[in-house]
């Protein structure tokens, strides 16, 4: 790819574009508003795909059972938003984390991405914007060096370069391996740092209320579950959450930097140790570093309740 065309490719796209979502859609709150998001920005995105990615924490007792459950949420928010049709492109992903940088992990996921961005060139690339672990689309880079040059990756992944261990990030820490072939391969990549970037965009149980409530089945959906989750933690407390994902799938409407502020910086690279090395010589990844809290949930909202 032309130097060129890589760092247009790094630029929030205009029109209407192919995309395809790869999350962890039941690990956390976040995931559901993000798919949610997408799904009714139609003006904007022609989905191609969602693939559910694997995760291991106190909600599944292994990746594969975190991916499965993933995949189970999906088809929930597709029922909720009316795109049951779109069942037949939710795709099964990783069972198991990446084994070292050189061996993919096989899944209906990763072959789909594979074979679908043969589909694509540089000046026409397709849009891939990853909410969790990134192993589906690490395998996908492994098994098709295509990849590299005809699509852009949008992953929500990491915290901020300036915050001690910032490889420790959940989605980051799960999959180093993954993290350190996406961040390698040269692919256009964005990234949304978590710790000391995205996590300004947090949201309120009475602002919830207050947007979302009572609007229809889905914003009901999404903020019980909100603040149900919220409140096992912090009952008859102040509390905020982060709604991490959202940002993600922002950034691809993001013209003219209305909902968040990157630059170009040299792709970071994960170390085992959860921290980053920094490599001036390295080829440039965009770097989100600041959200229009107000500008964006100003949005999401009026796109969920629409």
């Amino acid at each position: 790819m032309k130097q060129e065309q890589y760092f247009k490719n790094l630029t929030a796209p205009k029109g209407k574009i192919d995309v395809v979502l790869d999350t962890d859609a039941y690990n956390e709150i976040d995931d559901q508003f993000a798919i949610s998001y997408m799904l009714l920005n139609t003006h904007k995105f022609n989905i191609k795909g969602i693939c559910a990615a694997p995760f291991k924490n106190g909600k599944s007792v292994s990746a594969a059972d975190g991916m499965l459950k993933s995949y189970d949420e999906i088809l929930k928010l597709l029922e909720l938003t009316g795109k049951e049709k779109l069942k037949e492109i939710v795709f099964r992903g990783s069972e198991n984390y990446l084994p070292n940088e050189t061996t993919s992990v096989e899944s209906a996921a990763a072959e789909f991405m594979s074979k679908l961005v043969e589909e694509y060139s540089p000046d026409n690339p397709l849009y891939i914007v990853a909410i969790g672990a990134i192993t589906n689309v690490a395998s996908a880079i492994m098994k098709n060096p295509q990849m590299s040059e005809n699509c852009v990756i949008i992953w929500l992944g990491g915290h901020a370069t300036h915050i001690p261990l910032a490889a420790s990030e959940f989605n980051m820490k799960q999959d180093i391996a993954a993290a350190r072939v996406v961040f390698g391969c040269g692919v256009p990549l964005v990234q949304l740092p978590c710790v000391g970037v995205v996590d300004s965009f947090r949201t309120s149980k009475y602002e919830l209320q207050h947007w979302l409530q009572g609007k229809n089945a889905l914003c009901d959906y999404l903020c019980e579950n909100t603040i149900k989750e919220a409140e096992s933690y912090a009952a008859e407390k102040p509390w905020t959450r982060v709604i991490w994902d959202v940002t993600a799938v922002a950034w691809l409407l993001n013209e003219n930097g209305k909902f968040m502020q990157d630059r170009l910086i040299p792709s970071p690279i994960p170390e085992f140790d959860k921290h980053y090395a920094m490599n001036e010589n390295r080829h440039f990844i965009k770097y989100v570093y600041k959200i229009n809290r107000d500008a964006l949930f100003e949005d999401l909202f009026k796109v969920l309740s629409e």
